[in-house]
């Protein structure tokens, strides 16, 4: 089978490189887990997209283990979207207009 390709909306990149400078302000091994769990929970998703339950509007969500984020996607025909990396604490369901 072949896996989609992945995409990152350029607001959850935005979100990756800010959650990343600031665990890397405080630890260089906090940060270095932190992108070690996001690497591993978007391999995990191209793996099996379906495997999360659906939310709202089609997204999907991936709680991080150990960090207090999720990675919110959702499975288009041709890719996967990457719609936000979002603080579990902070305005929930604020990228929903991304999609």
């Amino acid at each position: 089978m072949v896996s989609k390709k992945v995409e990152l909306h350029e607001d959850a990149a935005l979100e990756y490189e800010a959650a990343f400078d600031w665990y890397m302000e405080r630890s260089i091994l906090a940060a270095s887990k932190f992108a070690a769990a996001v690497n591993r929970a978007m391999d995990m998703i191209v793996e099996a997209p379906q495997r999360w339950p659906t939310s709202c509007n089609g997204t999907r969500r991936f709680l991080l283990q150990k960090f207090p984020f999720a990675i919110v996607y959702r499975e288009l025909p041709t890719v996967i979207q990457m719609v936000a990396i979002a603080h579990t604490r902070r305005k929930p369901g604020y990228w929903k207009q991304r999609i």
